[in-house]
């Protein structure tokens, strides 16, 4: 069996992370992993029938999971101007970037974590399409804290981050200084915890729930998580598919 916390899990969140499984694993009435699982692929994860408990992006969701795994609830970060259940993603700049609009940055390097990825390519592009323009100059980085340190350091002019992870950078990341928020996008829904379909969502749900309220207020603020919301399917379908990158990825 698996149980995996991998979006926001760092070095500062793991420990908290650690305690909230072992509450929520606590509160099942079936035998689940001790551990959290840290290594592997997070596609095999999400695809294993013995998938516990994990957490997934609203695009792999709508665009490869749906019909494959079950949405146990969708996180309530409490985020300023998103309902629960949704997060959005602010637009970053190097702090001493003089330009003001997102229009000044349309053939400007933009920096993105991942091709499927809601936060980091998906809520820009469709964004910025309502301006007139998509990213085109595009630096592929694997993953948000480093697409915010590239602006940071000038491999890029802009990145997009979603709103808890720019949080977490602000709070823990000394480059966060060298960044400013430009703007921000509207809200999505946010990062589904999920479930394989052997298991009944709502009894790990009940149990993630349980195990929220059993935290420290210190601790759901240390990971950003309140509650649980419930976020439809149909809400997460609606959201489009922006085009691929142009430029291709890196072989691993």
């Amino acid at each position: 069996m698996i149980a995996s916390l991998p979006m926001y899990d760092r070095p500062e969140t793991a420990a908290t992370l650690d305690v909230l499984w072992a509450e929520t694993r606590a509160r099942l009435p079936f035998d689940a992993p001790v551990r959290l699982t840290r290594e592997g692929n997070l596609w095999d994860h999400w695809a294993d029938p013995a998938l516990v408990l994990s957490q997934t992006c609203g695009y792999p969701y709508r665009s490869r999971l749906i019909g494959k795994v079950l949405i146990v609830g969708s996180p309530d970060n409490r985020l300023p101007g998103c309902p629960p259940g949704h997060y959005n993603s602010i637009f970053v700049v190097r702090a001493g970037d003089l330009r003001t609009a997102l229009p000044d940055f349309a053939r400007a390097p933009f920096a993105y974590n991942e091709p499927l990825s809601q936060s980091g390519w998906g809520a820009p592009q469709n964004h910025v399409a309502g301006l007139g323009f998509t990213f085109a100059n595009t630096v592929y980085t694997g993953a948000h804290a480093n697409s915010a340190r590239a602006v940071a350091e000038g491999r890029a002019d802009i990145a997009c981050i979603d709103a808890l992870t720019w949080k977490l950078i602000q709070r823990h990341d000394a480059f966060a200084a060298e960044l400013r928020a430009l703007d921000c996008t509207d809200p999505t829904p946010a990062l589904p915890f999920i479930t394989a379909p052997g298991y009944d969502a709502a009894t790990i749900a009940a149990a993630l729930v349980g195990a929220l309220g059993a935290l420290t207020p210190a601790a759901r603020d240390t990971i950003g998580l309140y509650g649980l919301a419930q976020v439809t399917d149909a809400q997460y379908m609606a959201v489009p598919n922006p085009a691929d990158p142009a430029a291709p990825l890196p072989r691993a």
